[in-house]
């Protein structure tokens, strides 16, 4: 099969541009630098700089993983212009490429966040829970709604609501490991914030499921079925490297360094699998001890 992928050479694309490629598929990814990214990726990937540049290749699924970092910056209005454009403006544009194909791809897997929810406090949250408004989920709603706009055109449209990616090398254990090796790590806040995650290789199983999958469609929570609150994890963390997590960061500080976005470290949502596992999806790290285990030897 013929795949397209935005954010193909990121921490997850890259992952599985691997596997996709393992397994005997096509891949077109679109990135702004094609020879810096072409070695990162597995040989005879097709890079091009645009979506719409691909429309000779005749694609056949997509997976849309592309966007700016949520958290690199503070959130001021130009920077949460940036986010929400860096989604909705290459999501519309897979969207006009499956207008101007004859035969449009026949699944479009695209990328959206835990964030989508919201603040949930403690109360269990599934595809069917109401979100709070908030500027998190505002952006995942219009990424959201954008990429269902290939429906019209025949493709069936997945939503991966993705919790925090775990695994060596990047995503959420990239900033969280120097200082808990230390022995400098703690709770944010209260702690009793909920964390959703999913190891990486999980959230690669999600995507090929939902690629292979012909029934399913919408939104799907992209995370373990075993959240954990804030203070549990770094419990978990700090037991897994052997190091003390006596150094918790008060909420007054965070809100004080980061200004809104301190909410991503604040608040939280305790998200469930609830249609991935109603589908039968089988995840190989279901709780943080046994991913930790994995990732941290």
């Amino acid at each position: 099969m013929r795949i397209l992928i935005t954010g193909g050479s990121g921490f997850v694309g890259r992952r599985l541009c691997k596997r996709l490629a393992e397994a005997g598929h096509s891949l077109l990814v679109v990135s702004r630098d094609p020879e810096r990214k072409r070695r990162v990726l597995p040989a005879g990937t097709d890079i091009r700089t645009s979506v719409l540049d691909f429309t000779d290749a005749r694609p056949q699924a997509i997976v849309n993983l592309a966007g700016e970092p949520i958290a690199d910056k503070r959130w001021s209005d130009e920077q949460k212009l940036r986010l929400i454009d860096s989604r909705v403006d290459i999501t519309r544009d897979l969207v006009m490429l499956c207008q101007y194909l004859d035969t449009p791809p026949s699944v479009m897997v695209s990328g959206s966040a835990m964030g989508y929810y919201g603040d949930q406090g403690d109360r269990e949250v599934t595809e069917d829970t109401s979100p709070h408004d908030e500027f998190a989920h505002r952006l995942c709603e219009r990424w959201e709604t954008t990429a269902r706009e290939a429906e019209e055109y025949g493709v069936r449209v997945a939503l991966v609501r993705i919790g925090l990616v775990l695994e060596r090398g990047g995503g959420s254990l990239a900033k969280m490991l120097p200082p808990f090796k230390l022995g400098l790590g703690g709770r944010f806040g209260s702690g009793r914030q909920y964390m959703p995650w999913v190891h990486r290789e999980d959230l690669v199983r999600i995507i090929e499921f939902l690629l292979e999958r012909d029934d399913l469609r919408g939104p799907f929570n992209g995370s373990a079925p075993h959240p954990v609150t804030n203070a549990e994890f770094a419990r978990l963390l700090a037991r897994r490297l052997k190091r003390p997590a006596l150094l918790p960061i008060p909420a007054v500080v965070l809100k004080a360094g980061f200004g809104e976005m301190s909410r991503l470290l604040l608040t939280g949502a305790d998200m469930r699998p609830a249609r991935l596992k109603a589908a039968g999806f089988e995840f190989r790290y279901p709780t943080l001890d046994t991913a930790l285990a994995d990732i941290l030897g």
